[in-house]
């Protein structure tokens, strides 16, 4: 019996034998207990228990950025030192480098089809996703806790935030920044304190900002708070409405101080989840209102970013009424905002809707509301929005075809809302993260200036459109050729032959630049 039970305590205790835990030491002072006095071994335990509550107890570090100790100079609690330390500049080395912490591809001052890169990417870091995101899903809890946090939402954690922010842009070379109101300072009790301590932040972002650095745009968090369970603009409560309308208003006086660019609107909750208990025709006037509104207070305080609508179609509402583009310029259109707003296309949410990148991206801009790109995609696996790094160098090929069609995104950009995997927890995961997305669109870049400057695919596309460079094509798409002409041409004509489409070709072509 003895030796069965001593057995099955050795069993229960493999684990620690293979996987030593702080604790475990203790179980050998049991076989030393019988040969040793009870003084030597009473003084042993106690050195274990001590090395035992060292290792478990202490409390971790709540500024570990600070290698010195302490969070700042004075009792405020900001941190002014380094932040990424060990994280040198980062620099173009070109497609050859074995580096992780340089740029192969993006090489900001050099020259394509007349513009520099940097032009043509104007780069965005989205504060919510690099300093706010946590790394929790809705099946797990958050993995990142990042150096410089300690815990809180506090306003002298929010300026520890922002500094880091603003190193952060600094040693990538990135000079635009994206961010939601309610993400860069804490929600207070009141609209008043929620105002208060933005103002608070927003000074100190002006202050590190300089003159080199500005907010791509700005944007107010209307979806979090259980206030806009029902959306904002489209909230059957009036009072959700008027706060909303307050919320944004000050959001656009803060990114017009910051010398912001542009100003977006995206309705996480703009939408319904049952007909059966909604007015659609109404909640799409009071949207409508609301963005005449916003329009009406852009130039009354004189900025000039252009506002932005950012389509997507679900999640977390059933519909939304920003879909995808088509249906967000037929909303613009139906109210006579066509002029007052351009589009934010986000890959992923171009996914979500059954579209592809480009697709929307080409929408957009044949209805001339090509305005910014939000930088990420989706896992084709997963039917949420998981808001990766886009590194396909065929997608980023083709996104990078519309924006030269497009003349590039001026005032725009591409921002990169886009987070780490919740597995990758190392602070220069942060970096590695946005240099290979950086090099992604700027390879792609590099592909869609080859198609472009060889022009078979270019030409390969107005081949299949020769039969309307006639007479008869140009008075079609002028306007002017009626039913009777066109019947009377058919009759003369007979059967038409229609040619090959040419798809594999295309896709042949498109592949050798890459």
């Amino acid at each position: 019996m003895v030796a069965m039970i001593g057995a099955a305590r050795r069993q229960r205790y493999i684990d620690y034998d293979q996987h030593p835990q702080p604790n475990a030491i203790l179980l050998l002072g049991l076989n030393e207990m019988i040969n040793m006095k009870a003084g030597k071994f009473l003084l042993f335990l106690l050195c274990v228990i001590a090395i035992s509550n060292t290792v478990i107890c202490e409390a971790p570090p709540t500024c570990p950025a600070d290698l010195d100790g302490g969070c700042g100079s004075d009792d405020s609690g900001e941190w002014e030192g380094e932040f990424f330390t060990g994280i040198p500049k980062i620099v173009y080395e070109g497609p050859k480098s074995k580096n992780p912490l340089a740029y192969k591809w993006y090489n900001a001052n050099e020259e394509i089809l007349g513009k520099s890169m940097k032009d043509w990417m104007r780069f965005s870091v989205a504060f919510w996703h690099t300093f706010r995101g946590t790394g929790g899903d809705p099946f797990g809890a958050a993995t990142k806790m990042w150096p410089w946090e300690d815990g809180t939402n506090s306003l002298a954690m929010a300026k520890r935030r922002m500094r880091a922010n603003f190193e952060f842009l600094e040693k990538l070379g990135v000079d635009r920044w994206c961010f939601h109101d309610r993400d860069i300072a804490p929600d207070g009790k009141t609209l008043e304190e929620s105002n208060a301590n933005l103002d608070e932040i927003v000074a100190l972002a002006k202050e590190l900002q300089g003159t080199k650095i500005r907010p791509l745009w700005g944007t107010a968090q209307l979806f979090l708070h259980p206030r806009y369970m029902h959306g904002g603009a489209t909230s059957p409560e009036i009072g959700v409405y008027a706060y909303a309308a307050a919320q944004v208003k000050k959001a656009i006086e803060v990114t017009h101080y910051l010398g912001g660019e542009n100003y977006v609107f995206w309705g996480g909750r703009e939408g319904y989840q049952t007909l059966l208990n909604t007015d659609m025709e109404r909640e799409l006037d009071h949207m409508a209102r609301f963005f005449e509104a916003a329009v009406a207070y852009k130039k009354k305080i004189g900025f000039k970013g252009t506002l932005l609508i950012e389509p997507k179609p679900q999640e977390p509402t059933k519909h939304q009424y920003d879909w995808d583009a088509a249906t967000a310029a037929n909303f613009l259109r139906k109210y006579g905002l066509i002029g007052e707003f351009k589009l934010n296309i986000e890959c992923n949410h171009a996914t979500l809707s059954g579209h592809s990148c480009h697709h929307e991206l080409e929408t957009a801009r044949i209805n001339g509301l090509l305005g910014n790109v939000d930088a990420n995609t989706g896992d084709p696996q997963i039917g949420w929005d998981t808001d990766q790094f886009l590194m396909d160098i065929n997608e980023a090929t083709l996104v990078m075809l519309s924006v030269i069609r497009n003349g590039g995104l001026a005032p725009g950009g591409f921002n990169f809302d886009a987070k780490l995997r919740r597995e990758s927890t190392d602070v220069e995961d942060l970096f590695i993260a946005h240099i290979a997305g950086m090099d992604t669109l700027a390879r792609g870049l590099r592909n869609a200036a080859k198609l472009i400057e060889d022009g078979s695919l270019e030409k390969l596309v107005r081949k299949r459109y020769q039969s309307f460079d006639s007479e008869l094509g140009a008075e079609i798409e002028a306007g002017k050729a009626d039913f009777d002409m066109l019947e009377k041409k058919a009759m003369e004509w007979g059967e038409p032959k229609v040619p090959s489409g040419k798809q594999e070709l295309a896709e042949m072509l498109f592949q050798s630049a890459m």
